[in-house]
């Protein structure tokens, strides 16, 4: 269990900086890099996926989904409304690539659980 633990752990701070890291690449359309954002953006959603596998048991599910539709609303306007600052806007737009599959999966398992009951 513990090593689960850690590595959705690190799977969500690696997830994190690479967001980061993504939405700077974004924002200042640095030339010749299309193939990394494209991989960047892969590994994201393949990090929320693990997020949502791993970080997320039962009794976490709740304030999980509701921690994560909060973030995902806040980002779909945020992302939005932060023309003016493009470094906010497309970081908030990579935190998307994490937190929708990771939402979703949690939501799966729990529609599952509660079906299971």
């Amino acid at each position: 269990m513990v090593k689960t633990n850690l590595l959705g752990s690190w799977a969500f701070l690696i997830g994190v900086l690479l967001a980061l890291l993504f939405g700077i690449l974004i924002a200042f359309e640095v030339p010749g890099i299309s193939l990394e954002k494209t991989a960047i953006a892969g590994t994201l959603v393949v990090l929320g996926l693990i997020i949502g596998a791993l970080n997320v048991t039962g009794g976490e599910s709740l304030p999980f989904l509701i921690s994560g539709i909060a973030l995902i609303v806040a980002s779909v306007f945020g992302s939005g409304m932060m023309v003016q600052i493009p470094v906010v806007g497309s970081t908030l737009g990579a935190l998307l690539l994490i937190f929708v599959p990771a939402t979703i999966l949690v939501s799966i398992k729990n529609v599952f659980s509660l079906a299971h009951k």
